[in-house]
């Protein structure tokens, strides 16, 4: 198959395009030929090395968690799924290996969920880690609920416009900081944009004078600070890149594969809950570029790798 891999730990100058191994296919597995795969900080933090303490590695590794594809064929026990499904999945395994920047991937049961039937290919690979991280924070550590006030920061990103719609469907007003040039695309999403910077806290607290009561974190540093400052209860503050968070009784959190809640997620975007906004594409080939722009950090969306 053809595939993205680097033999190396570096930047986007170590992958490498070109043939490798169709993967092996365990009992509780099926075999999903890929159609997108969309690009996370995680991978290009992964092939730098930084997962190194928590990850076996086994090179070469072919990078990337999210894909949307079609099931080609299952393994010995996979009952969930048939024979030219259309599906989704965060395909994190327990070894930073086999991935879904190629042609192909083996991908564990429990990391998938049937596609959306109302989006495309590009737009569904940008769902699964993105909006699993979201909708772990929200509705399950942070447990948010309609009436309430949500503060999302970085809230024009992959993760945070995903989070922006899924509070929303869970009935609270979310307040969402980003940059100006963003602040009409936040509004778009259901958000109430504010601008990030000094005086943070006072602009906050001048859209929510009573504070806020639950604050999701994709910044890391000030943001976490001004979190503790608006919100009503410190217990109620999560961040998934500043531990600096739990020492103030927030949580730091890390999103698991999860095909209960991937399902949900799914059946959100068929109901016209969510939407998944797609920010730039790139083939296979350029899976390099594709990481160059998403580490830039000022994407609106996904940055999505198709596969011909």
């Amino acid at each position: 198959m053809k595939a993205v891999s680097y033999r190396a730990y570096g930047g986007p100058e170590v992958l490498e395009y070109g043939e490798l191994p169709d993967p092996k296919v365990g009992p509780d597995s099926v075999l999903v030929e890929v159609r997108a795969a969309s690009v996370n900080p995680v991978d290009w933090k992964a092939q730098a090395g930084h997962l190194n303490s928590l990850l076996d590695v086994v090179f070469p590794v072919v990078p990337g968690w999210d894909v949307a594809g079609v099931v080609v064929r299952g393994g010995l026990d996979t009952p969930e799924f048939e024979e030219g499904d259309e599906v989704i999945g965060y395909v994190r395994k327990d070894t930073l290996s086999g991935g879904t920047f190629a042609q192909y991937v083996a991908a564990p049961v429990r990391t998938l969920a049937h596609k959306p039937a109302s989006l495309t290919f590009e737009q569904a690979a940008g769902l699964p880690l993105a909006g699993l991280t979201a909708y772990q924070a929200l509705a399950k550590a942070l447990r948010v609920r309609e009436g309430e006030t949500l503060l999302v920061h970085a809230a024009s990103g992959g993760v945070g416009s995903l989070a922006v719609q899924i509070g929303r469907h869970l009935g609270a007003r979310v307040i969402g900081t980003a940059s100006p040039r963003n602040h009409d695309f936040v509004r778009s999403l259901g958000g109430e944009p504010v601008a990030y910077g000094d005086g943070l806290t006072d602009r906050v607290r001048g859209l929510a004078p009573d504070g806020v009561d639950a604050a999701f974190d994709l910044v890391g540093g000030e943001a976490v600070t001004v979190s503790a400052d608006v919100v009503k209860n410190p217990r109620r503050i999560a961040s998934i890149v500043d531990p600096a968070v739990t020492p103030l009784g927030g949580r730091y959190l890390w999103v698991r594969p999860d095909a209960t809640d991937l399902a949900a997620l799914s059946a959100m975007v068929d109901a016209g809950g969510l939407t998944v906004p797609v920010a730039a594409t790139f083939p296979l080939e350029r899976t390099g570029d594709a990481q160059r722009l998403s580490a830039e950090g000022h994407v609106r969306g996904k940055v999505v790798v198709t596969v011909s």
